[in-house]
């Protein structure tokens, strides 16, 4: 079992060391988190990638690179992602653990450092980033953006929940819009980075096998002499639908898409979250789930057809890949499953094995230092964090009964279609 110390080292500034000694490797990332905003998710977002292209220190790619090679290959990345009505930028660093160096050699200081720098004294011309890198980014992020509209499944989850939640937080994507993108310049850039370093949430983890005193040292000394005012950080949860809103789109395409967004009423830090969890793994979260053996197997309506509990929104999303002349057909029948749930229509054996594949889904994620940041980053909005073990001790408490009763409190918000024209 891993041993988890988690320690302020500044003000909104939160150490969470994760021991842990199977792995050859570790990883350190500082997780950066403002309020998500449509005016600021674009130019937050282009900030995370410009970061990582270089600092004061290493003030060109190729010199960063040549350090991150000589730290044993080490990797520099980062990444975005919304958590509830908050956007969290990453960059992460990973490299062998201290154990295996030569000489004595602490690469998990060194990428510390590294880190550090990146965040704390980028590579600035006066106060402002260098253009080069700030255009790069740019073009490399509407590029991205270019591609998931082109995967029409991640597109039109999307589109989902960004009619569902029109009027909330939770609607905005989280890079923001391409307009957005392009009209960020290298000052206005440097403004986003100022207000980073005075307003975030910073939760830094690392996860390996050496000590991690000198890890967290280093972070604290970065964040000295910095005048901050850390954000609060919350969710609105709508607990029900009103009514339900139908939105479709048509474009050419060889697949229609069937996305339907419902409300939970639960959300963290809500003790039926575990609940409700379970019962969208029943409904469409494995291969014995309801959706996956009656509509998709046995009715044939459907390409595919999975559902997704969001535990920090409340919301739960069922989307489908459907041929144009069955999208009602399939409605219907995800429909339908739904109510037998809801009039207590679930086996012994769908409950037990459901409850044998999320928790195998845990352990699973616990299989590299990636998948065990990704367990605790998921979990920092919970009032706590749970181990594997804890979390698999809650699933298997859960009873049909609450399960039913989580099913009992969906309600339908929002029908998205995307067919062919």
């Amino acid at each position: 079992m891993a041993s988890i110390k988690r320690n302020q080292i500044a003000n909104g500034a939160t150490f969470t060391s994760v021991k842990d000694d199977r792995f050859k490797t570790m990883k350190i990332s500082a997780n950066i988190i403002l309020p998500l905003n449509e005016k600021t998710a674009s130019s937050n977002a282009v900030l995370c990638g410009t970061l990582v292209r270089s600092c004061r220190e290493y003030p060109d790619f190729t010199v960063l690179s040549r350090k991150l090679s000589a730290l044993y290959g080490a990797e520099l990345t980062s990444s975005v992602r919304k958590c509830g009505d908050m956007q969290m930028l990453s960059i992460s660093a990973s490299g062998l653990d201290d154990r295996y160096t030569l000489n004595n050699d602490s690469v998990s200081q060194e990428l510390s450092k590294l880190l550090c720098s990146v965040i704390f004294e980028p590579n600035l011309e006066g106060e402002k980033f260098v253009k080069s890198e700030v255009e790069q980014e740019k073009r490399q992020m509407l590029d991205l953006i270019d591609s998931e509209f082109n995967d029409k499944r991640i597109y039109a989850n999307s589109q989902l929940v960004s009619n569902m939640c029109a009027d909330e937080v939770y609607g905005i994507k989280r890079y923001g819009t391409s307009d957005n993108i392009r009209a960020i310049d290298e000052n206005s850039l440097y403004a986003t980075w100022k207000n980073m370093l005075e307003n975030a949430v910073f939760e830094i983890l690392y996860i390996g096998d050496s000590p991690s005193d000198g890890v967290s040292e280093i972070f604290q000394s970065a964040f000295n002499g910095l005048k901050r005012t850390p954000c609060s950080i919350s969710t609105q949860v709508v607990k029900n639908a009103k009514e339900v809103k139908r939105v479709s789109e048509e474009m050419e395409l060889s697949q229609s898409k069937l996305v339907m967004g419902f409300r939970t009423e639960y959300a963290v830090p809500d003790k039926q979250v575990k609940a409700a969890q379970l019962m969208c793994a029943i409904l469409g979260g494995t291969a014995n789930s309801k959706l996956f053996c009656n509509v998709r197997e046995k009715q044939s309506l459907c390409y595919y057809c999975a559902a997704r509990y969001n535990k920090t929104k409340g919301i739960m999303t069922v989307d489908s890949g459907v041929e144009g002349n069955n999208i009602e057909k399939a409605e219907q029948g995800i429909l339908k499953e739904i109510e037998d749930m809801k009039n207590g229509n679930i086996t012994d054996f769908e409950i037990s094995a459901t409850k044998m594949a999320v928790i195998n889904s845990f352990y699973t994620s616990n299989d590299s230092v990636s998948g065990i940041e990704s367990w605790y980053l998921n979990q920092l909005f919970d009032n706590g964090f749970e181990t594997i073990e804890e979390a698999s001790e809650k699933i298997n408490a859960v009873t049909k009964e609450e399960i039913v009763d989580a099913a009992q409190k969906l309600t339908l918000d929002t029908i998205y279609v995307l067919k062919n024209k």
